[in-house]
């Protein structure tokens, strides 16, 4: 299953219709906003509750440029692939319908740029040391971008229920 939150993304086909399928869409709340130079450049601060797994919410951060800077440098449309995450519990946890394969889920989607750049978090559950992984990355049309970030979030020890039985 794939879950998007989609503000200003373009989609392929087969994203419109998982994105048609969806439950409950990710939502970011800008939740803190540091200003970096003159040039009005911040690093911005979202929460992200996962909307399959209630009780973890992540906080990404990343670059926004300024306008000044956007003038200054050309590249008018797009932002730096740099971001960061840390995920937490932060009330009981439920999962819900989450995917279990190695690849997991997209549990947020935002356009960084006009067309060609994503931030996207992925879920994928580490059923071994049963651990929540978040991954932060840049999701390219062209060269993708290798700058990551990872949280995890252990269930261990933790009253944890499993909606659809634990796997």
């Amino acid at each position: 299953m794939t879950i998007f939150s989609l503000s200003r993304s373009v989609l392929s086909a087969g994203a419109i219709a998982a994105t048609l399928a969806l439950c409950a869409p990710a939502n970011a709340d800008q939740v803190g906003e540091v200003g970096v130079d003159w040039l009005g450049n911040d690093i911005l601060i979202d929460a992200v509750a996962d909307p399959q797994v209630e009780g973890v919410t992540c906080h990404v951060a990343y670059f926004e440029r300024g306008i000044i800077d956007r003038l200054q440098k050309g590249n008018w449309f797009e932002d730096p692939s740099n971001a960061s995450i840390a995920c937490r519990q932060t009330g009981p946890i439920t999962i819900g319908d989450i995917d279990l394969d190695e690849n997991g889920d997209v549990v947020f989607k935002e356009s960084r740029s006009l067309v060609f750049k994503s931030l996207v978090v992925n879920r994928i559950y580490d059923r071994e040391n049963d651990t929540l992984i978040y991954l932060v990355n840049s999701q390219q049309v062209q060269d993708g971008s290798a700058k990551m970030n990872i949280s995890t979030v252990p269930l261990y020890g933790q009253d944890v229920v499993w909606e659809n039985g634990k796997p």
